[in-house]
């Protein structure tokens, strides 16, 4: 099949099915994972279809899906670990931290090394679970509603703990980081706890890879202008990183 006879099919199969991933699109058209992706970045140039973290939906649907922590961690494993090795030369070796809950962050977490001697501040459950035996780890787990989707705590609880803090670093992660949009997520109460992070800190570390880049989510949480630097995966292209440079965030690609 030619590109543009499966980037049709596609278009299609998006319009009528309502959501499709990138897995699923890659094993229905014997091709990979990144011959798709290009051909979902044509399409919705084209205005056919609106790209979402690991596939894609009708043009006209915002996205509000959320997918859940277990497949999150599944997704882009190599990448993921890759972010969060880089990040943890943004580690300080004294002060202050605040891991957003997220799959990339609690990679950050198990790779801290014994004698960082670090306050570290979450809202994620197993990012505390992974930190609560560190031997040089002060470590706060914030007040809320768990949510089973993303596992972390959410609420007025939790955004009120975070106005009362200043962190020396805050690590946060995003479904979506477009110069339009900024920074996005699908739900409205975890963008209030990620905006009180942002808040919170001194400096602010993005960590997202290269599949979330261009992408807009419901709610935006921060601007670009709020982040520091962004830590991404070589699969981000020129094209992708180079308004987020503009926007005078630093990139630090994996």
């Amino acid at each position: 099949m030619y590109a543009e006879e499966r980037q049709q099919a596609i278009a299609g199969l998006v319009a009528t099915t309502g959501r499709l991933s990138v897995i699923e699109l890659a094993e229905k058209y014997a091709v990979t994972t990144e011959t798709i992706r290009r051909d979902l970045s044509m399409l919705e140039r084209a205005g056919l279809v609106r790209r979402v973290h690991g596939g894609a939906v009708p043009a006209h649907a915002l996205s509000v899906l959320e997918t859940a922590v277990s497949d999150r961690d599944r997704a882009s494993v190599a990448e993921k670990d890759r972010i969060a090795l880089a990040a943890l030369d943004l580690v300080p070796d004294h002060g202050s931290v605040v891991l957003d809950a997220g799959t990339t962050k609690a990679r950050l977490a198990a790779l801290i090394p014994v004698d960082r001697r670090l306050e570290i501040i979450t809202h994620g459950v197993p990012i505390a679970s992974r930190l609560a035996g560190h031997p040089s780890i002060g470590l706060r787990l914030l007040p809320g509603r768990v949510r089973p989707t993303t596992q972390a705590a959410v609420g007025e609880d939790t955004v009120e703990a975070l106005s009362r803090l200043l962190a020396d670093v805050a690590f946060i992660g995003t479904n979506g980081i477009s110069v339009k949009h900024g920074l996005s997520t699908p739900d409205h109460s975890e963008a209030a706890v990620k905006r009180a992070i942002v808040k919170g800190a001194r400096q602010v570390v993005c960590l997202a890879d290269a599949g979330k880049l261009g992408e807009e989510h419901l709610v935006s949480f921060a601007s670009l202008d709020e982040i520091d630097v962004l830590v991404t995966d070589s699969r981000a292209t020129t094209e992708q990183l180079a308004p987020v440079i503009e926007a005078g965030v630093k990139v630090v690609v994996a």
